[in-house]
């Protein structure tokens, strides 16, 4: 009986140091899709988008973003809760938007277009003309 309990301790033991060493390494081990997240969102850049406009990046510059190759989408982290889509600059010219708007929340990442070729230029359109701050990665 005595036998029996030394045994039963020393599995408990080890179950439980075991398990305290697989929760360590797996807090710091990531994914090869969180490395990509962490990735492009360590390269996001801030925005600002004034009142009275639904475009960013708008007046002065009417310039277009520009994706890398940090990330295959378009991420926009809102101060508060906006309705966003894009609007792409294709190299055969003219303007292409999507159709629905998407809702981000604000604080949190967003995706508004998915598997988007590194050096597209794109502009954010939101659905109000109310100034609007955060962060994009693209």
């Amino acid at each position: 009986m005595n036998l029996h309990k030394r045994f039963a301790t020393v599995v408990m033991t080890g179950a439980l140091i075991g398990g305290g060493l697989l929760a360590t390494g797996s807090a710091t081990a990531a994914t090869p899709g969180e490395v990509v997240a962490q990735s492009c969102y360590g390269n996001a850049k801030t925005y600002t988008k004034a009142a009275g406009t639904q475009i960013y990046p708008n007046y002065p510059t009417f310039n277009y973003l520009k994706t890398t190759s940090s990330c295959a989408d378009i991420n926009i982290k809102t101060g508060t809760d906006r309705y966003v889509k894009v609007c792409f600059l294709p190299q055969s010219g003219g303007r292409s938007c999507q159709a629905d708007y998407k809702l981000a929340k604000a604080g949190s990442w967003k995706v508004i277009a998915t598997n988007v070729k590194d050096n597209t230029q794109y502009q954010f359109h939101f659905r109000s003309d109310a100034k609007s701050s955060g962060s994009y990665a693209s």
